[in-house]
């Protein structure tokens, strides 16, 4: 069996405004039907691929919980990271995991936010792998480039144009215009794809030779690793010792065992919307209540229901709207993108990071007006979900359903509440939101107080197990 293992702790800052630290573009539906990493998934949901294994934050653990069960695919483990530390620990801590078991288990590293149209020809690209992984190789798969691009690092071949695994020669940073176009001009360089092949055992000797300084603190981490609302958390005071590096930089650059396969399909790891655009295969790409007049060469995405976005005469344009930011910039400046999140947050502006609409793993509320002293918000929370019992210092609150059913605690009073029926939490009234119906469950909430923030919250249970 090969045990895909898939990495998704990005926060994809180039696809901005969409894509933000609270809510990062893995988890988005990109390029319609599903999320990148729901099709991450669906990729390797085949005959002679095990289960996978997710490593992801902290902060997304119920989404990818909740995306999994969407598609129906219960995982391995959905292993939890106490914080970010790049690819090289999250997948030594993968292959430590899964050696438990079998320490010549093949492992299939895979990034949750590409895409990879023909999933049969990505399976065929690694059964072509398979052979040299188990051997001992770490084998590790490239795009054929059809442009001279700046944004990928490559892969240098051997050129001798041999099928299947071939040797490869080495990496190389991403390159100038001027070096992008000899290197597609010579024909033996790839795209680093930044997925891996290699059974468990050779990825931990290979960091024992190479980046000993993670074997103990991964190792460590993994050990001490424990069950929490079936999460698999590693051990923080562990991990907190581990370096923040690259699965490139710690290993894949050092090491004489390397292999590459060819990939000729379409991919792409939509880095920025020049990547979306490019993907999407059309001249003008659109989404949402677009109208464009008159534009050519932009790609123009309106993401809140009820706002419509206009574009005319526009050339080479993103436009991305959402409901507290938009992006207006030069097509060929996508990259750039990164520079804008950079300058907000340096301002200290919520949307830097935080989505206008913040998950939960109860449903979701988004803020829908917000003054000195009153916020309303719209509060969605699944079937069979609840909040956390729960008081406020600085805020009184009232609640109005609009649609399904709610269970409301208030101090001593339990109450159920109907469409159109509403109940008010005085300051400092401890008391649970639940849905114990079957449908979403949706409420307008009205705060009023001298202080809105989220963290003005006193839990005092909660099923999540949050603190």
């Amino acid at each position: 069996m090969i045990h895909p293992v898939i990495l998704c702790g990005g926060s994809g800052t180039r696809l901005w405004p969409l894509s933000r630290k609270s809510r990062p573009k893995q988890f988005a539906d990109l390029l319609g039907g599903e999320t990148l990493f729901q099709s991450s998934v669906q990729r390797v949901a085949s005959e002679g691929y095990a289960a996978p294994l997710v490593v992801t934050a902290d902060d997304y653990r119920f989404v990818v919980k909740e995306q999994l069960d969407e598609i129906d695919t219960t995982p391995q483990a959905i292993v939890i990271e106490p914080a970010p530390r790049n690819t090289a620990p999250a997948i030594l801590a993968a292959a430590r995991l899964l050696a438990r078991d079998d320490p010549a288990a093949v492992m299939l590293v895979l990034p949750s936010d590409h895409a990879i149209p023909d999933a049969a020809a990505f399976r065929a690209a690694v059964a072509e792998g398979l052979d040299a992984a188990r051997a001992g190789r770490i084998v590790t798969f490239g795009i054929r480039p059809d442009r001279p691009e700046t944004g990928y690092g490559y892969l240098e071949l051997d050129g001798t144009g041999a099928s299947g695994a071939q040797t490869l020669l080495g990496f190389v940073e991403k390159p100038d215009a001027e070096r992008a176009v000899e290197m597609l001009a010579a024909g033996t360089y790839l795209w680093n794809a930044g997925i891996f092949l290699f059974r468990a055992d050779t990825m931990i000797a290979a960091f024992d030779a190479h980046c000993a300084d993670l074997s103990d603190p991964v190792a460590d981490a993994v050990a001490g690793a424990e069950v929490d609302l079936g999460f698999l958390r590693l051990d923080p005071a562990a991990w907190a010792r581990a370096r923040d590096i690259s699965i490139d930089h710690a290993v894949m650059e050092k090491s004489d065992a390397l292999s590459v396969v060819p990939f000729d399909g379409a991919w792409s790891d939509l880095g920025d919307w020049q990547a979306i655009w490019r993907a999407d295969g059309d001249d003008m790409v659109t989404h949402g209540a677009v109208t464009a007049i008159d534009c050519e060469g932009s790609l123009l995405r309106a993401e809140r229901k009820g706002q419509v976005l206009v574009g005319v005469g526009l050339t080479n344009i993103v436009a991305v709207s959402m409901g507290d930011a938009v992006l207006i910039a030069d097509r060929g400046r996508a990259q750039d993108v990164k520079l804008a999140v950079d300058a907000l947050k340096a301002e200290g502006l919520p949307q830097a990071a935080q989505h206008p609409v913040d998950y939960r793993p109860w449903g979701w509320y988004e803020s829908l007006v917000q003054g000195d002293r009153f916020q309303v918000k719209r509060i969605v929370v699944k079937p069979g979900a609840s909040l956390s019992l729960q008081s406020h210092h600085h805020r009184s609150e009232h609640w109005i359903v609009v649609e399904g059913t709610a269970r409301v605690t208030v101090d001593e009073d339990v109450r159920l509440l109907g469409e159109n029926q509403s109940v008010y939490i005085p300051l400092g009234a401890v008391h649970r939101l639940e849905n114990p119906g079957k449908v979403d469950m949706v409420l307008i909430e009205v705060q009023t107080g001298s202080y809105l923030g989220e963290d003005d919250i006193i839990r005092y249970e909660d099923k999540y197990a949050r603190t």
